[in-house]
């Protein structure tokens, strides 16, 4: 596969052979070039980089997509996990850990059949030497059962500096107003601490082992900040949706405390804070449905070292928080809207300091970087 082709030569031929299709942006640093970079892509959810180069794409229905360069022909790899196609559930995130050259592994997070119902789950396999399959492919972690219904699965994965793993599940909707949330427990509207093993890398007395913390609603987005900090951004319902920092055995107040309403205009909770919960770093009002989240580096593009960039699923736009720049919901924001920036749904740095986001209606990735 990516073996006949020397992985900078390919890179290389394949931004060449897509350049004349780069559209450009006007943002706050000036105009940028929009370039695809994949494409043909079904209910694309998540973006992996490999050492070499190549990328993986994970699509809802359980496929894996591995490209050896931007705009080459994807191949499919077999072997991985066994997953319930389920509303929102489905093959969700993709995490390249930083050993990957030593190890090979790949982690995924994916909806599990359970029961009557479907949960979060995360396992792990290592990619062959040709990219063609995942061998030995173990799940690692699954939610207890018991939830039901196609909504609010989380999820995604973040490596964090010491090697172990955060995982975000969704509240999954169930029970009233999705209080599984607030039950230490189950493993619902959780952030769970893995080792690389799979074991609980966090035991908190009277939680599930694994819990981190609790109180969230429907996380889709997570990464580490420039100090190694995690961040995560979740859906509310009619507004409060929000940017947090998820601190170990911290709850972040859903469904007890939200700056959102119910769909039915009716309140949430018992207002926007309360003792025992902590406050969002920014919150939208309405909501925009925030997915993918990155701390850019400020590789390519200085300005913008240490701001937070997320995507939106229901407003088809790219955002960019300034956290330098207070505001009334908590940070300054830039809205970066164009054709490709339909239901966007993750956010990634690329190795050469580009900004690589995931369209889902136009089923594409696209590179965001200064033009030539």
């Amino acid at each position: 596969m990516h073996q006949t082709l020397a992985p900078a030569l390919a890179a290389l031929v394949g931004l060449s052979a897509s350049a004349s299709l780069a559209q450009e942006v006007e943002t706050s640093v000036g105009t940028l070039a929009v370039t695809a970079v994949a494409e043909g892509l079904e209910e694309p959810w998540a973006i992996g980089f490999l050492p070499d180069g190549a990328f993986l794409v994970t699509e809802l229905d359980g496929r894996l997509k591995l490209f050896s360069a931007p705009g080459a022909d994807p191949v499919l790899v077999e072997g991985g996990p066994e997953v319930a196609v389920d509303g929102q559930g489905g093959l969700l995130d993709v995490m390249v850990p930083a050993d990957f050259a030593q190890t090979r592994e790949v982690w995924f997070s994916y909806a599990v059949a359970q029961g009557d119902g479907s949960g979060t789950a995360a396992g792990k396999g290592r990619l062959s030497e040709d990219g063609t399959r995942l061998e030995g492919f173990t799940q690692l972690f699954e939610i207890p059962e018991g939830s039901s219904g196609g909504r609010h699965f989380g999820s995604r994965l973040v490596e964090a500096a010491d090697g172990t793993v955060f995982l975000t599940v969704g509240d999954r909707g169930t029970g009233p107003q999705g209080m599984q949330a607030q039950l230490p427990l189950r493993g619902e509207g959780k952030v769970i601490h893995l080792n690389r093993d799979g074991s609980p890398a966090t035991v908190l007395q009277g939680a599930l082992p694994g819990v981190w913390s609790m109180g969230h609603r429907n996380p889709q987005g997570a990464t580490l900040d420039l100090e190694g900090r995690l961040l995560t951004v979740e859906h509310g319902a009619r507004g409060g949706d929000e940017l947090n920092a998820p601190e170990e055995g911290k709850n972040y107040g859903w469904p007890i405390a939200s700056y959102g309403v119910n769909y039915n205009g009716n309140e949430i909770g018992l207002g926007t804070s309360l003792p025992g919960t902590e406050q969002p770093l920014h919150y939208w009002d309405p909501s925009i449905a925030p997915s993918g989240l990155l701390v850019y580096s400020g590789k390519l593009i200085p300005e913008w070292r240490g701001d937070i960039f997320f995507g939106s699923l229901n407003s088809d736009f790219l955002g960019r928080l300034d956290p330098d720049t207070p505001a009334a919901t908590g940070f300054a924001e830039e809205r970066i809207a164009a054709k490709e920036t339909g239901r966007v749904r993750d956010v990634v740095e690329a190795p050469d300091g580009s900004i690589w986001f995931l369209s889902v209606y136009n089923g594409a990735a696209y590179r965001l970087a200064p033009g030539d």
